[in-house]
């Protein structure tokens, strides 16, 4: 199994940047295609944004494109999730995942793989 460890979550001021980490372990990182998810208080988990194997293809949600840009680290083991001009609908735990194969890069079914979330908070 792969193993996700997310980083970096936090409070912001609205209009505010944060950027969130993801390492992994137990597999050959650059096998697999990448996302982020978010799960508001209440709400239902949605997609964030996802990132190919050769970091080729990206996908966004329509909430957050423009603001987000998902990149990868192969060597590093890494992803992240650059976010600039938060705003207070942002705030969720941010979750990232790995997929070995995209059928539908947006659908939480393609992952395989979760990390346990981390929290972003945006004040107003």
């Amino acid at each position: 199994q792969v193993q996700l460890v997310e980083s970096g979550g936090g409070l912001v001021q609205a209009g505010g940047s944060l950027r969130l980490s993801c390492a992994a372990s137990g597999r050959t990182f650059s096998t697999y295609n990448l996302g982020w998810f978010r799960q508001a208080p209440g709400k239902e988990r949605e997609f964030v944004a996802a990132i190919s194997r050769s970091s080729i293809n990206t996908y966004y949600a329509d909430s957050v494109k423009g603001r987000f840009t998902i990149s990868r680290d192969n060597p590093k083991n890494t992803v992240y999730l650059q976010m600039n001009s938060l705003k207070p609908e942002d705030t969720a735990v941010y979750y990232c995942a790995a997929a070995p194969r995209f059928s539908d890069a947006r659908a939480a079914y393609d992952y395989d793989y979760w990390g346990r979330g981390t929290q972003v908070t945006v004040s107003s």
